[in-house]
């Protein structure tokens, strides 16, 4: 709230409206989110196949020793964008005594020699640049691969000295960013994450910006500025915002929080960045003053935030009759009962992959892989398995050593799924198998979640589209 004299002047509840738009129109589908795990692992592969090649040909012995998930998609912020302009963050750990001497940039130059040899029908070829080696998709997204080598300084040490190939070789904590971060969404709660996807929903919001700063940076300065003063999602994200232009006003300068408070705007377009961000943020604030005007109206409320934000969302619930305000129906009117996995445990450090096995089975067809399915019969059904079947679902594989628990979503999706009012999506402990019916048509999907110690490690999903009964 803001004072004035001996009055408080409460910011319009826009909290009901705000939820929907992160939920809907901020955070990244969870079929994308899979897509991108898919391309991940497709191009890790990639990699590994290039370097079979490279050793065959040189007499060499390099093969990953480690992969590890980095960025924004270990710690569950990437957002939606229209240009479909998504950083794949990879980790690549080699050991260092097969490296010999080789230095950063030749380490990284192999990477890309690797990665050719399995991508010669991309239009672009894999780009080295300081801190990785970046493969970009025609559809917009890029894997960034950052090289690392690993070594133990003394033969009785239980962990690894980990280097980093950036314009030279230097020490870096592989995994301190988002264990801090995970750490960070514990004390905080899920509003950090939300934070952090809110400003970069921001920073792409208008083309003709350009160039923002990193998304790791955007989540080192919305933790150090969190405003904890406010209970409504769309106050803390405002005051948050307000403690950023402050704090940029005196220091453009970001430090990691990790690998000891090394500078992360090291060049002086970084600060440019940072001067463009505190710039457009401020303009975009000032749209906002109506909402603490005592005379503000729904309407009002709508369009400043639409101003801010440049996304169509606020614009088309500006005329919903005051019920559908009150409660944010959709047209079906049904009971929006998904839950999200970082609501219920807000860390998340998905470090870790995990695969389902998913199988059907019904009238006609014994128990087989849904994949083998739907590439021998369904083509019959238009790609979808009929109603009145079985799916089957068990954990297949997984790189995560131990987890104390398993978790399951079962998300129906679609019209039919609203106009029966069983959307479902809620997350519950099922134990390592579950059995479902295909009791309706839509493009429905199953996910699973493996929890240790309190945090999400790791996130399988499949996909489970049913059509009608035949």
């Amino acid at each position: 709230m803001i004072n004035k004299g001996e009055i408080d002047i409460v910011m319009y509840d826009c909290s009901k409206e705000f939820i929907k738009f992160y939920q809907n129109h901020v955070v990244l589908p969870a079929e994308q989110q899979n897509h991108l795990r898919k391309k991940r692992k497709l191009n890790i592969n990639r990699l590994k196949k290039g370097l079979e090649e490279y050793n065959e040909e040189r007499g060499t012995n390099l093969k990953i020793a480690e992969e590890r998930i980095q960025g924004s998609m270990a710690m569950h912020t990437i957002v939606q964008n229209d240009s479909n302009d998504f950083d794949i963050d990879v980790g690549i750990v080699f050991e260092a005594e097969n490296l010999d001497d080789q230095g950063a940039k030749s380490t990284r130059k192999m990477v890309k020699n690797a990665l050719e040899r399995k991508t010669n029908t991309f239009a672009d070829e894999p780009e080295v640049k300081t801190s990785c080696v970046r493969l970009k998709y025609s559809e917009g997204y890029h894997v960034d691969f950052a090289v690392f080598k690993r070594y133990k300084e003394n033969e009785w040490d239980d962990n690894f000295t980990y280097e980093h190939a950036g314009a030279e070789w230097s020490v870096r904590d592989i995994k301190a960013v988002e264990e801090w971060f995970s750490q960070k969404v514990k004390e905080k709660g899920t509003k950090l994450r939300q934070l952090v996807r809110l400003s970069k929903m921001f920073c792409k919001s208008r083309d003709t910006w350009g160039t923002m700063p990193s998304g790791l940076i955007q989540t080192v300065i919305c933790e150090e500025l969190f405003d904890d003063g406010h209970e409504r999602i769309d106050e803390t994200f405002y005051y948050t915002m307000k403690n950023i232009v402050h704090r940029l006003s005196y220091n453009l300068e970001v430090k990691a929080p990790v690998d000891n408070n090394r500078l992360l705007t090291t060049r002086q377009i970084d600060l440019e960045l940072m001067e463009r961000w505190k710039n457009k943020l401020e303009s975009c604030l000032k749209k906002l003053d109506i909402l603490f005007d005592e005379n503000c109206t729904y309407k009002n409320a709508m369009m400043a935030w639409h101003d801010f934000f440049n996304h169509s969302y606020w614009k088309d619930i500006q005329n919903l009759t005051l019920n559908e305000r009150l409660f944010l129906k959709k047209p079906n009117d049904y009971d929006d009962t998904e839950q999200f996995i970082e609501d219920l445990y807000p860390a998340i450090n998905e470090k870790y992959y995990v695969k389902i096995d998913c199988r059907v089975k019904g009238k006609g067809f014994s128990l087989m892989p849904i994949t083998k399915y739907l590439e021998k019969f369904a083509p019959t059904f238009n790609k979808y398995i009929p109603a009145k079947f079985e799916v089957q679902c068990k954990i297949d594989e997984t790189n995560c050593p131990s987890y104390d628990k398993v978790l399951w979503k079962v998300k129906n999706v679609g019209n039919e799924a609203e106009k029966r009012n069983c959307v479902r999506g809620q997350i519950t402990e099922r134990g390592k198998s579950i059995t479902e019916p295909t009791s309706f048509s839509g493009p429905h999907y199953i996910e699973c979640y493996l929890i240790k110690d309190s945090v999400c490690v790791a996130i399988g999903h499949v996909d489970v589209p049913i059509g009608e009964n035949n």
